[in-house]
């Protein structure tokens, strides 16, 4: 089941992303006083009260500004407000209640949206109170008094914001057929993939980049198999000014990612794999999806007998963090080996669910240990005791040692290449947890 998406939307310098990296436990938004430093959507993942969420926090909204990036911002904001479950109206208690507050509150109004309204900045609840009543003016309901930066009225406001989340009990009727997000670059050919493997223009395909902005569901039977295709809106380079909009489309492609159980990140054989594929990837590979790389348009390059070789070193190269991800040479435009696509689609999810006995993990490792010794440090060797898979999707192992910090991550790779070599897990990354347990246990 996909996470609700809270956006915590509001005038400029108001303390949104404040708010936002208290919420998320670190500085993932610039804090400044000017207003318009956070001209991107930003996420995080929040959990409170064992109810996990993704939230976004947007630029600020000037309802009348006729500048530019404003009025992108705005855009944004919109973007966010559509996409969320739940929206939290950031205003502040110091510079009180302003006609633009009143205009965002119309448009949170018209998106049908539950709404949750925050004054922010009371330092002092009993100094600021009698100002916080002036916020009922806005028609929206009660206001919750807070200070994001003292971190003051948080608990009231999140209980209030989840309340608002669906059951979780609609898991159990939750669409068992396998949900693949294709995402990318603008204008890599998401869309003419997907219309390809339906057999019918399901998705508008034009050559100006970012077309698609919003995620769309596309049902495709393959040799008598149902799938669920996302198609994402492309993400693109952050200093593409003109294009602002594009790089707004960013939360689309994580919402996107949560539903699937596999992801295509497509490239564009003609540019090659570049660093903004890379961060594409990283979506994905933080959230411990099955991952196929597909470089299109592979019909219209020119080639010789290295060519895939050379693709092939460089995607390896520079999304280095994911050498376990599966690539294939496709084109949209001709067909070409599209139905290899499936194929890898039902492999990375049966890897990604693949569960390994604890008694033949654990002889694996013995065998590794054996063959190379785990490090040591002033005398002192790291011992492994034993390790187990605890959970899927992905697959995740919990090795108990002597001690954690003798770990170091180079052995820890080794000992997931030894399991990889074992049981392949092709197209899925491999989670592991280091717990420390004392000798005499």
């Amino acid at each position: 089941m996909s996470k609700p998406v809270v956006a915590v939307v509001g005038r400029p310098n108001v303390g949104k992303s404040t708010l936002f990296n208290a919420l998320a436990g670190e500085r993932i938004s610039i804090v400044k006083d000017t207003p318009g430093v956070t001209r991107d959507r930003i996420y995080a993942d929040v959990t409170w009260l064992n109810r996990a969420f993704t939230m976004i926090d947007t630029g600020g909204i000037e309802p009348d500004s006729k500048d530019v990036i404003l009025s992108q911002m705005r855009e944004q904001a919109q973007i966010a407000i559509d996409t969320a479950d739940v929206i939290l109206f950031l205003t502040d208690v110091r510079q009180g209640l302003l006609d633009a507050d009143s205009k965002v509150a119309d448009l949170l109004r018209r998106s049908g949206k539950p709404v949750v309204l925050v004054v922010n900045k009371v330092d002092s609840f009993e100094k600021f109170m009698p100002d916080v009543y002036e916020f009922y003016n806005l028609g929206i309901g009660e206001p919750y008094p807070i200070s994001a930066s003292s971190r003051l009225g948080l608990g009231d406001m999140l209980d209030e914001v989840i309340k608002y989340f669906p059951d979780d009990n609609g898991a159990n009727i939750e669409d068992e057929r396998p949900k693949v997000a294709i995402i990318g670059k603008p204008n890599v050919g998401k869309s003419s993939l997907i219309n390809k493997l339906a057999q019918e223009e399901r998705v508008i395909v034009s050559d100006i980049a970012g077309t698609t902005r919003d995620a769309i569901d596309t049902d495709i039977r393959y040799n008598g198999k149902e799938y669920i295709f996302i198609d994402t809106a492309g993400l693109r380079r952050k200093n593409k000014i003109k294009e602002e909009i594009e790089r707004y489309s960013i939360i689309r492609a994580v919402t996107a990612v949560e539903r699937a159980d596999v992801c295509i990140i497509v490239i564009d054989a003609n540019e090659g794999v570049t660093e903004q594929d890379a961060k594409i990837a990283g979506i994905a590979h933080e959230r411990g999806k099955g991952i196929i790389i597909a470089v299109n348009k592979w019909d219209a390059i020119e080639k010789d007998d290295k060519t895939i070789y050379r693709h092939t070193e460089r995607i390896r190269q520079i999304l280095s963090f994911m050498p376990y991800a599966e690539i294939v040479f496709i084109s949209a435009k001709s067909g070409q080996r599209l139905h290899k696509l499936f194929e890898l689609i039902d492999v990375v999810i049966e890897n990604n669910c693949m569960r390994v006995a604890t008694g033949v993990l654990n002889e694996i490792v013995a065998e590794a240990v054996a063959m190379q010794q785990p490090p040591s440090d002033k005398g002192k060797r790291l011992k492994i005791y034993y390790i187990t898979q605890v959970a899927v999707q992905p697959p995740t192992f919990v090795i108990f040692v002597n001690d954690k910090e003798l770990m170091h991550f180079s052995y820890t790779r080794y000992l997931e290449n030894r399991i990889r070599e074992t049981f392949g897990f092709r197209g899925t990354a491999l989670k592991f947890i280091t717990r420390e347990r004392k000798e005499d246990k």
